[in-house]
């Protein structure tokens, strides 16, 4: 049974009153004014569809949650995958007093005014379920306020969220609760939600007759994104648009618009589809290398950021051996700062495709870390007199500069055996050149010097 935020922080609680748990009401029917997604809300754990891996015949969550023993978690998942509706099955079954805040709008005391009314209910035999929406928006001080009463038993803590909880939440927050990964809804699932809501008599639309063709069907699955509520949404508006219970493809474009991709600028889908770019570049694949580029362009991200990024990949994963790729990467990122979207696409398509054909060398990337490495190690090293700078007499007096030997007038434009490293580095290594692309003539040039005599440079 759920009450309303209202009645615990601003109304008498009745269990505070009674000695013993009031009894739980009789089923009611579904409200026939609420929305469609709200109406066809998973009542059972055998309805929530696309999270098997969670509360499948099998799983070990489920086997939780049928016993009444769920520990206080954490619900990471996209919008629509059915968080709210776990926890709300999570709290019938153990015949717990739900109790739902939102982070955006509640604080500490709002908090303290649930866990009050938990206590009370408490001393009379009733547990308490707090489900707190989108809790990665509450700060340290209001998830911290939370920990004694979950560690007490005052109540269970169910915690929603679309960030990543490692980074958006305290980790002593996450060590009271475990966290769970929900998955955007799949578009069979999603297909099978329509199904019902179309056939549903009670708490769908089965009443009116309407009929929707499959290909329609499937179209709206896809559109969904992942986000059932949203395919419910889109279904009961186009419902209204039917002629003679037909609900047809125009009115489901009319309704769906724009699709809405699944983006965030600063959220988990962000920073998962940046990485699939970056890893399909370096894993040559110039077709996944499109899709996700094209992917995060339609869905609103910044060109400006993507230039960035591609120009970055350039240099890290690409280097040496397509030396030049670079610059064209710098133009194509001019090319959309100048043209702007949709004309400029084009240029960060030509660029990643490139990026992602050409041979690949990271050594660059490679000896950056390793000479970091050394310095790390070595501290900071003294300049080796011969490499000094030596302007006035007092500075010669002290040997700077004394047996230096200037490259151009040796043979071949090479001092053999001069050292330029600083003393306890002389034969460190950090540059390994690959041997692909432009970089093969670096590698064998390097290897005639080697042969040649001592070479500080590089190993081959």
């Amino acid at each position: 049974m759920s009450d309303s935020l209202d009645g615990d922080l601003f109304g008498p609680d009745p269990d505070m009153a009674s000695p013993e748990p009031e009894p739980e009401p009789p089923p009611a029917g579904p409200d026939p004014t609420a929305p469609l997604a709200e109406r066809m809300r998973p009542a059972r754990l055998d309805e929530m569809v696309g999270q098997d891996h969670l509360v499948g015949p099998d799983a070990a969550l489920r086997q939780a949650i049928e016993q009444g023993q769920t520990p206080s978690m954490i619900l990471w998942g996209p919008p629509g995958c059915g968080k709210t509706t776990l926890a709300r099955l999570v709290a019938a079954a153990g015949a717990q007093r739900l109790v739902t805040l939102s982070a955006v709008l509640a604080g500490v005391k709002d908090v303290r005014a649930v866990v009050e009314s938990a206590k009370a209910r408490r001393r009379n035999g009733v547990g308490t379920l707090l489900f707190i929406d989108e809790i990665h928006r509450f700060n340290k001080g209001q998830q911290d306020a939370l920990l004694p009463h979950i560690e007490d038993g005052t109540l269970t803590f169910v915690g929603a969220t679309t960030e990543n909880p490692s980074f958006a939440l305290n980790s002593a927050l996450l060590s009271r609760a475990r966290v769970y990964r929900m998955e955007a809804v799949g578009a069979d699932a999603v297909e099978s939600l329509i199904e019902r809501a179309l056939e549903d008599p009670e708490r769908g639309l089965g009443g009116r007759g309407l009929t929707l063709e499959p290909e329609e069907r499937q179209r709206l699955a896809r559109a969904a994104d992942g986000d059932a509520r949203r395919a419910l949404n889109w279904l009961e508006t186009a419902s209204d648009l039917a002629r003679d219970g037909a609900i047809t493809g125009d009115a489901l474009r009319a309704v769906m618009g724009a699709q809405s991709l699944a983006f965030d600028r600063q959220g988990d889908a962000f920073y998962d589809q940046i990485s699939a770019l970056h890893k399909s570049v370096r894993g040559s694949d110039p077709n996944a290398a499109v899709y996700w580029l094209t992917r995060m362009l339609d869905a609103g991200c910044d060109p400006d950021y993507l230039g960035r990024r591609l120009l970055r990949m350039a240099y890290e994963d690409i280097g040496l051996a397509a030396v030049g790729l670079g610059a064209r990467v710098l133009a194509a990122w001019q090319t959309m700062e100048r043209l702007g979207r949709p004309e400029g696409d084009l240029a960060l398509v030509q660029a990643v495709i490139e990026l992602a054909a050409a041979p690949k060398s990271n050594s660059a990337y490679a000896a950056l870390n390793e000479a970091r490495s050394a310095i790390g190690d070595s501290g900071s090293a003294g300049v080796p007199l011969h490499l000094r700078n030596a302007p006035t007499e007092l500075m010669r007096e002290e040997g700077f500069g004394a047996g230096y030997r200037y490259d151009h007038d040796e043979p071949d434009g090479f001092a053999r055996g001069q050292v330029y490293l600083p003393e306890g580095l002389e034969d460190a290594r950090f540059y390994s050149p690959r041997r692909d692309g432009t970089e093969r003539a670096l590698a064998e040039r390097l290897d005639r010097l080697r042969d040649a005599g001592d070479n500080p440079g590089a190993e081959g």
